[in-house]
């Protein structure tokens, strides 16, 4: 007698309900620390009442003058009385760019996401998005500020992949500017703009293991890949001792560049989603059975959220509202405009149909290529490399993934992976000194390399080294990572478990009741 495939699943559920109360135990645990960490390191009230009693003399003319001039040019104000104190413009635009990176996740790429896989799954990636959300903020807060921009392990050779220790649980992290990495940003905003950055990158990766992973399996995967991974190609690229980064590292063995993400948001993400998609294994089904998204209405409207989104993830990273921002915000629309564009004309061309998929898929390939552009190219260089992430990428989805035979469920790989590669390198054949001053700043650039680099036409060559390095790093920690979650608790879910979806007897719940 053939088994109804609509029947209800048993699943024990005791080794669910173990694993969740030993994370809450941990959780408990590391909030407890922080609590002791906090009233340990109290200001006396004597101290307080001593530091405050003094007034500092009013500032002179020139102080005034000084201050307003590095205000409106976004520079060092020093010679000023203000120097420390945030600028309200500025933070102003960072703190919408944070709430527009946050929404680029939640509901952003949750609905482009969620639109895509069957309708059985929906909520899973619902869950996922959510979970992730949570679960890396608290991350971010325990550790991940301070290892990715901390700087007290400077000098030494961890350094280089590593900040510090001095920010744990956001000891210090206050409204006043961090001046490593900003001269006008509270610190605490310039922290929350980059743990949206943090959310988003490994809730990417569910776009390759859709359909067929264990909710406490992502859970532990994330929380090590964030700690192996993302945190230390984080702070090699943006990082203020980082090993590649070419713009504010004068000490940067790797003189790259990377204005927005290109390596540590897509190429670590899309290359660990192809990683993990070979460890799991293809959908049951998959290549045999139809697989058809359930909601093309939910998908289309997260990728256009995704694009409002990304003008705060890439003129944000300017952490001003500068020129340099601006260029970002236009450079940004242009890309993603011709991409949009070109990804379906090539389905008109060679399929005879232009697509809601492909539209929407075209306008996100375009936000992945120009994210580490942004900041450094002109609108030329933004065009043509908006056109070739409408056309490499669209090849990488329709050709490779058949050609080859891995199931990159939503093509976390063809899009990210490839497009975060191909505009990293494209960055290093378009960045110009015209847009960006900082490519030959004297107190960096000319120190590093990376002056010479750009004048010399080579930036190309640095660029595809910090992209082999992230590959490398991606790949073989994902890799390692995941064995270890496998032999844990196991990676994929029974398959009487995905044959009924995951949604039901992950969650409990249905996505739709009609």
């Amino acid at each position: 007698m053939m088994k109804n495939p609509t029947s209800t699943v048993l699943i024990d559920r005791s080794r669910p309900k173990l694993e969740a109360f030993i994370f809450l135990a941990i959780l408990a645990a590391i909030v407890l620390i922080a609590l002791g960490i906090s009233f340990s390191n109290k200001q006396p009230s004597g101290a307080l009442a001593q530091s405050s009693s003094a007034s500092p003399p009013p500032p002179s003319l020139e102080q005034r003058v000084a201050g307003l001039e590095a205000y409106i040019t976004n520079s060092d104000p020093s010679g000023s009385k203000i120097a420390g104190s945030p600028g309200p413009g500025h933070n102003a635009w960072l703190l919408t760019s944070t709430a527009l990176v946050l929404f680029m996740t939640l509901p952003g790429l949750a609905l482009f996401y969620g639109g895509l896989v069957r309708s059985k799954n929906i909520l899973s990636v619902l869950a996922q998005c959510f979970g992730i959300t949570g679960l890396v903020a608290v991350l971010w807060w325990a550790v991940g500020y301070s290892l990715v921009f901390g700087t007290n392990l400077s000098g030494s050779p961890l350094g280089y992949f590593l900040g510090g220790t001095e920010y744990f649980f956001l000891k210090g992290v206050d409204s006043m500017p961090n001046t490593n990495y900003s001269f006008w940003v509270s610190q605490n905003v310039f922290c929350m703009f980059q743990m949206m950055f943090a959310v988003i990158t490994p809730a990417l990766i569910m776009g390759g293991i859709a359909e067929r992973m264990k909710y406490s399996a992502v859970l532990i995967f994330i929380t090590l890949w964030m700690l192996f991974v993302y945190f230390p190609q984080a702070h090699m690229v943006w990082g203020a001792s980082g090993l590649m980064n070419g713009v504010f590292n004068a000490g940067a063995k790797i003189p790259a560049i990377d204005f927005a993400g290109g390596t540590v948001v897509h190429m670590t993400s899309g290359w660990s989603a192809l990683i993990l998609a070979l460890l799991l294994g293809k959908r049951k089904g998959y290549g045999t059975e139809p697989m058809i998204p359930n909601n093309m209405a939910y998908c289309m409207t997260g990728a256009a959220i995704l694009w409002i989104g990304w003008y705060g993830f890439n003129a944000g990273s300017a952490v001003a509202a500068d020129g340099i921002a601006a260029n970002a915000f236009l450079t940004t629309t242009m890309a993603t405009a011709v991409a949009s564009l070109t990804w379906p004309m090539l389905e008109y061309t060679i399929k005879g149909t232009p697509t809601v998929l492909g539209f929407s898929t075209g306008a996100v390939a375009g936000l992945v290529a120009i994210t580490p552009a942004c900041g450094f190219v002109n609108t030329t260089g933004a065009v043509v490399i908006g056109l070739a992430a409408g056309i490499i990428p669209y090849f990488a989805c329709s050709v490779l993934k058949p050609l080859l035979k891995y199931d990159d469920a939503l093509d976390a790989f063809g899009v990210h992976g490839v497009g975060g590669m191909l505009g990293a390198f494209l960055t290093g054949v378009f960045a110009t000194a015209t847009v960006n001053g900082n490519l030959l700043s004297e107190a960096v650039a000319k120190k590093n390399g990376l002056a010479a680099a750009v004048t010399g036409g080579t930036l190309w060559l640095a660029q595809l080294k910090a992209i082999l390095i992230t590959i490398v790093i991606a790949t073989l920690a994902s890799l390692i990572i995941g064995f270890i979650v496998k032999s844990l608790v196991g990676l994929r879910v029974e398959e009487e478990v995905e044959q009924q979806g995951l949604d039901i007897v992950e969650h409990g719940e249905q996505g739709y009741s009609i």
